[in-house]
């Protein structure tokens, strides 16, 4: 059962093409998401009340269906006219940009809602307006918080390509189906599809960990919410203001 596995041919073939499929859904889905999240994030924020109002009901949408309901339904909406290879890449990357998207959206807002109300004060005292205030001083703070939550809805999004497959669309776990079938070998075939998903997974993590730390050296953390970094800390800039005060004085 495992015999097929040492042949060149069968990982060219098969499993190669279905490790490519699955890239590129998870790449178009990351990206999706992410511009979705971030859109939706400040819509639903926006003091324009039936803005707000509509982005709520979109993003509540987006998390309440399940993704695999999302794909066929987009799937058969595409296929009326007759089936093809992109309409099932359409459909998966549809509506993993729709779920996660909407889930990204609610780690933003969360992560903007447990900024300090003076960062918000801040940027209107120095004549921003609130959504110049949200984009300028808030969302980047939140998304920089949100990070590691961030990351992982990401690799998420790389596991749920796999739910392509039932719409046939040709990621490593449907190309692996069809090696299981040509070879009677379906446990195998499985475990093998595991172990790559396994690896590919972990690098991802691993360079998203890497990501991570290069922020948090920078002194971009959560932590410096509270005013404790560099250019928030009042130890730092109390010599400052005295000896403005003594020239003046």
């Amino acid at each position: 059962m495992w015999k097929p596995f040492t042949d060149p041919e069968l990982w060219k073939e098969y499993i190669l093409p279905g490790l490519v499929g699955t890239l590129k859904a998870a790449f178009a889905g990351m990206i999706g998401a992410t511009i979705f999240g971030v859109i939706f994030a400040m819509a639903r924020m926006s003091q324009i009340k039936p803005l707000s109002w509509a982005a709520g009901v979109i993003v509540e949408f987006g998390r309440a269906v399940p993704v695999l309901l999302m794909m066929l339904f987009l799937y058969g909406a595409l296929t009326r006219g007759g089936a093809e290879d992109i309409h099932a890449f359409i459909a998966t990357v549809t509506a993993l940009v729709i779920y996660n998207g909407s889930v990204v959206a609610e780690v933003i807002r969360s992560g903007v809602d447990q900024l300090p109300k003076g960062q918000r004060e801040a940027g209107v005292a120095i004549g921003l307006t609130d959504s110049q205030t949200l984009r300028s001083i808030l969302l980047p703070q939140a998304v920089t918080a949100m990070l590691p939550t961030l990351i992982s809805q990401l690799v998420v999004i790389l596991k749920d390509t796999a739910l392509g497959t039932v719409i046939t669309y040709p990621e490593l776990l449907q190309q692996g189906q069809n090696l299981s079938s040509l070879h009677s070998n379906i446990f195998a075939a499985l475990v093998v599809v595991a172990i790559v998903f396994i690896i590919v997974n972990w690098t991802l993590t691993s360079l998203a960990g890497l990501l991570e730390r290069r922020i948090n050296r920078r002194g971009r953390t959560a932590g410096d919410r509270g005013g404790r970094g560099a250019a928030g800390d009042p130890r730092r800039r109390a010599p400052h203001h005295g000896h403005d005060a003594h020239a003046r004085l």
